[in-house]
């Protein structure tokens, strides 16, 4: 793997990449949208803790993560399931001042690429309604023509990565590239079949668990995606 730039160009990975050009992208949420993992990670605390009856730390609430929010409140206080997700909710969205904005660039990414034609949508492992709740806040749902959420019950990247590609029948599978900033993003798109570029600019991000499962692209910061998708989107669109 060679560095140009900020980011890494995988040469075995970038021939999965179609030779005509990326015609949709698809967007994680937590992580590459916004930096929105310790939002999630203060919420659960200040609505479990006082149903748990003990302090929970980062990686107690880490640890649940794969299933939605709903699957960590089944996790955490099973007993106290339906007040624990109402209060999880109402937190998420009172402390949403503390993320009160996608990273900077994501907006204009995302006009871009809607202004050249390009499909968008949105496979996050959240639930719906803190997508809701995150996406409002943002201002940036109507960009995403298809938006798929998490499961309590567990991981379903996958399956809701192929959901959207049936509705997309007429790409083939390497004119959509996933865009992730979790090792399990990179697993589930490799599992759809698609291409898949490693979101590697939040601070929560472990970039070099990202680089070991070989992303077809990685990058370490907006710009430089940004730069790259303004090279690679297919010419065919409009």
């Amino acid at each position: 793997m060679s560095k140009v730039g900020n980011y890494d160009i995988n040469p075995d990975k970038r021939s999965s990449l179609g030779d005509g050009g990326i015609k949709a992208v698809i967007f994680d949420l937590d992580g590459t949208i916004a930096d929105t993992l310790p939002l999630c990670i203060n919420a659960f605390r200040i609505a479990i803790e006082p149903l748990a009856g003990r302090t929970l730390t980062d990686e107690d609430i880490i640890a649940t993560f794969g299933p939605s929010e709903e699957g960590t409140i089944m996790a955490l206080v099973p007993e106290f399931y339906d007040k624990g997700l109402a209060d999880y909710l109402v937190f998420y969205e009172a402390l949403h001042n503390h993320c009160p904005a996608p990273f900077d660039g994501i907006i204009e990414m995302l006009e871009f690429l809607h202004s050249r034609g390009v499909r968008i949508a949105m496979v996050t492992g959240k639930g719906h309604s803190s997508t809701e709740i995150s996406l409002n806040q943002f201002g940036i749902k109507h960009y995403f023509s298809q938006i798929e959420t998490g499961s309590p019950l567990g991981p379903v990247k996958a399956a809701c990565i192929e959901k959207v590609l049936n509705n997309w029948n007429d790409l083939d599978k390497n004119e959509v590239a996933y865009i992730g900033d979790a090792p399990s993003d990179i697993i589930a798109s490799r599992k759809a079949g698609i291409p898949v570029i490693g979101a590697a600019w939040a601070e929560t991000t472990d970039a070099e668990k990202l680089k070991l499962l070989q992303p077809d692209q990685i990058f370490y910061s907006i710009n430089d995606l940004d730069k790259w998708l303004q090279e690679n989107i297919a010419n065919d669109l409009n």
